[in-house]
């Protein structure tokens, strides 16, 4: 399954752009990340089908790393080609976009800056791919 972030904004060179690239080259599982202008743009087509939609939005659920773990692995397993994350630029998402997500995760409370957002993204789905695939985690058991 491909995990593709879609996020609004460019990262550049950054520390933040180390940590996705860092993350993203220890994903087992496909993995992409396109980044799309603060407003306006469309979505990229979808390529594969079945794809599921996350949007990451501070009213959505928080989910720990094994319950993230648990959602793509039952996609994974369901079929699904792949799982879309959006990141919104500073002010969110439209509530359109919230509307037709099939998830929404939040990361706590706190407000993060999106581009740290995306760093912690990257670094959650490694975390979950390799629950997934058997290796211990410290946090379980």
């Amino acid at each position: 399954m491909l995990l593709h972030i879609i996020a609004r904004g460019k990262i550049g060179r950054s520390p933040e752009a180390e940590l996705v690239e860092r993350y993203g080259k220890r994903v087992t599982w496909g993995f992409r990340v396109t980044e799309m202008p603060d407003r306006g743009g469309s979505l990229p087509p979808v390529s594969v089908s079945p794809t599921r939609t996350v949007v990451m939005d501070e009213r959505g659920k928080q989910l720990t790393s094994s319950e993230l773990a648990a959602v793509l692995g039952r996609w994974r397993d369901d079929g699904v080609r792949e799982a879309r994350f959006l990141i919104g630029a500073a002010d969110g998402h439209d509530q359109s976009v919230r509307d037709g997500a099939d998830l929404l995760i939040a990361f706590g409370a706190a407000t993060w800056p999106h581009m740290l957002a995306r760093a912690m993204l990257a670094e959650q789905l490694w975390r979950a791919t390799s629950i997934v695939a058997g290796h211990p985690y410290h946090r379980e058991g």
